[in-house]
């Protein structure tokens, strides 16, 4: 099963059995339909918080799905330092985990470190596990994107300054106890929220 997030509200992909226990309104697919008309309808209705779309075979529901958008990969990290506070960065007046597009010639492991490095003015990262993707779309210069963006749950033993990458327009990085999580969960974007609390 997918789940894209449209801002705060999702499109789930899926087949029948993962729908049975979804509250919202369910759409059958069927191979070679058009889905570019259902999906600005789910985008311009913002009174529908989400919807279910299901399909004999998933994996061709979700390639034609990324076909209905310009597709790009990114990654980042869930760094935890010694004492398990989480790296996070203030951008755009929301809290965020450090993340980038992967570049051509490098892997998405490569890249996660190299953002988190990047963005955060640290080094010296170890990745430990690779963790859920997101999936989350965006409207730019008239293109409807749809990003993944792959995670890993990083470790981070150093002492440097967090310096934060102020041409990527980060206003702020700072770690943050799982204990005083509560102003980030409440000033992020729902993707982030995923990842921070492991769904």
């Amino acid at each position: 099963m997918y789940k894209v997030f449209f801002k705060d509200r999702f499109i789930f992909l899926g087949d029948k059995s993962e729908s049975l226990k979804f509250e919202g309104p369910v759409f059958a697919w069927m191979e070679d339909e058009p889905l570019s008309g259902l999906i600005l309808q789910f985008e311009e209705d913002t009174t529908q918080k989400s919807i279910f779309i299901i399909a004999i075979d998933t994996e061709l529901l979700w390639e034609h799905f990324k076909s209905c958008f310009t597709y790009i990969e990114a990654a980042g990290g869930k760094v935890f330092n010694t004492e398990n506070a989480i790296l996070g960065i203030y951008r755009l007046e929301k809290w965020d985990l450090p993340k980038g597009k992967v570049e051509k010639g490098e892997t998405i492991q490569q890249a996660a470190i190299r953002e988190v490095e990047e963005e955060c003015g640290i080094s010296g990262l170890e990745i430990v596990k690779e963790l859920k993707s997101t999936y989350h779309t965006y409207w730019i210069k008239g293109k409807h994107c749809l990003k993944r963006t792959y995670w890993f749950e990083m470790a981070y033993s150093g002492s440097e300054k967090l310096v934060p990458q102020i041409e990527e327009d980060i206003q702020m990085v700072k770690w943050t106890t799982n204990d005083d999580l509560s102003e980030f969960k409440s000033n992020t974007y729902a993707s982030i929220l995923d990842v921070i609390l492991g769904k």
